[in-house]
């Protein structure tokens, strides 16, 4: 089948995002190599099927010829006529498609301007977008501006915040063997990574008691009658020692609006062993540099962590491919994963868009699916 030919079929996953009437769409990797790239380029053939306006971005950079961490080859992001791209100046000189430069942005970054260009036909580009959250909320806008009806944000190495509530409706998780490990590990560390991104959202009463914190960033606490106790915006990552000061303390509620590391985790840790039932409240899973054990340890001590907006988890793509060998049956891979998730859609996009590919789908996953 043809590049061009391969948005046949309507797949599952694209019609949950058209039913959900979301604008912005993060394609979030577990790690280099999970087939971050692919489900993108799945996305936008789906798009251009539907005649859905779209915009496309990247956090970092997409679409060059090689991994820059593994030097393996890498699959191109794939537009079609009347995608609007935002990307650096100096990766339209390596554009393998005709483009119509429409806004600049006024926004840098280390391979120059970020610009919005129209494409004018079918073919290759490399992204490259803005790696701040502010200014990828702009460029957001912008594209917006420009007509685009859903944006698609691709995600970098490492780099989750543009998963969050504040910057995309929701988000595609693409996972795969190139984690490392086998099938069973595979699941095992998406089934943790999901439940960190996956905190439930906190009530209206909560989230309205905390509403100043998140407005004004820094830390709060209240105490049982919902009283404040401490509110300030000094950043998080310096905000242990301000919490421990209250620790003999009827501290019922604590919101932290930024980063949350090991030294502050570890004070929560400490203050929730005094009072269980202590309610911990984050902007999101995005902002949580702990493992899932920790989630696991703190709620047996009986703390409740809650997210101020919770993210919205649309599906999770499988790459059963590993450029580094230990490559997956894709059937028996997708199979697992569904019976794993059973609460998420779970898909291979090169299935949905291969249907012929089922009897012999290992066959079907070749080293340009990452």
């Amino acid at each position: 089948m043809s590049d061009t030919g391969r948005a046949a079929l309507t797949s599952p996953l694209w019609q949950r995002i058209q039913a959900s009437g979301m604008s912005t769409l993060a394609v979030m990797g577990m790690t280099k190599n999970t087939g971050k790239t692919v489900a993108l380029n799945h996305l936008l053939a789906q798009a251009a099927k539907a005649q859905v306006a779209t915009g496309v971005t990247s956090i970092g950079r997409d679409g060059e010829d090689r991994d820059q961490v593994f030097f393996v080859p890498k699959p191109p992001v794939r537009v079609w006529p009347g995608t609007l791209v935002a990307t650096a100046r100096d990766t339209l000189q390596r554009a393998k498609v005709r483009y119509q430069l429409i806004d600049a942005t006024g926004i840098g970054s280390p391979m120059g301007e970020i610009v919005l260009v129209k494409v004018l036909d079918y073919g290759e580009m490399e992204i490259a977008g803005a790696s701040r959250g502010g200014d990828q909320r702009q460029v957001i806008a912008r594209l917006q501006q420009c007509g685009a009806a859903l944006v698609l944000l691709d995600g970098a190495l490492g780099r989750s915040h543009h998963a969050s509530p504040a910057i995309a409706d929701g988000v595609i998780l693409a996972t795969g063997a190139a984690i490392g490990g086998g099938m069973s590990d595979v699941i095992r560390k998406t089934g943790d990574r999901l439940a960190i991104l996956g905190i439930a959202q906190a009530d209206a009463a909560v989230r309205q008691l905390c509403e100043p914190v998140f407005a004004q960033g820094g830390v709060g606490l209240w105490d049982r009658q919902g009283e404040s106790l401490f509110l300030s915006s000094i950043p998080t990552l310096n905000s242990a020692p301000a919490l421990m000061q209250y620790a003999h303390t009827a501290i019922k509620i604590i919101a932290v609006s930024g980063a949350v590391g090991r030294t502050l985790w570890h004070a929560l840790m400490t203050l929730t062993a005094a009072r269980p039932g202590l309610r911990v409240v984050v902007s999101d899973g995005t902002k949580l540099f702990v493992q899932a054990s920790d989630l696991a340890a703190f709620a047996q001590l009986g703390g409740q962590l809650l997210a101020h907006r919770a993210i919205r988890m649309i599906g999770i793509t499988l790459n059963p491919f590993s450029p580094l060998g230990g490559s997956f049956d894709a059937t028996a891979f997708l199979a697992a994963g569904r019976h794993a998730f059973p609460h998420y859609d779970v898909s291979d996009v090169l299935l949905d868009d291969h249907p012929g590919l089922l009897p012999n789908a290992a066959a079907g996953h070749t080293k340009q699916a990452f």
